[in-house]
């Protein structure tokens, strides 16, 4: 005689919403990690790669980390300001759409060819 165990599911309607929720947010906490800490070797290195990418019209790939998580954009650089040290990248995938990536929060630079 086998049992067949549903899970997770036989207990779904006697939890509150609320609970459910912190649950939620306690797995994705749980794959959270910290900001890793850049050299400026690294840091300069990051630039040379983006001063090389704007240079020969490359696209690049960035690695960013935004709240806990690495994120990965690929593009072309559209305009780099200076001033707020904020990048424009274009991403390769959507034509047209521009997205800002903060200078301090790039973690990993990469040049395609």
């Amino acid at each position: 005689m086998s049992l067949k165990d549903r899970g997770k599911l036989k207990w779904q309607g006697f939890f509150m919403p609320e609970h459910v929720k912190l649950l939620k947010g306690l797995q994705q906490d749980y794959y959270r990690q910290i900001k890793p800490i850049l050299d400026e070797y690294q840091l300069e290195e990051f630039e040379n790669k983006i001063h090389i990418a704007m240079e020969f019209s490359s696209a690049v790939k960035f690695t960013v980390w935004k709240d806990g998580f690495d994120w990965e954009y690929v593009g072309m650089i559209h305009k780099l300001d200076a001033l707020t040290k904020v990048i424009h990248l274009e991403l390769e995938k959507e034509k047209g759409h521009i997205i800002r990536v903060k200078f301090e929060d790039l973690v990993g630079v990469e040049v395609k060819d």
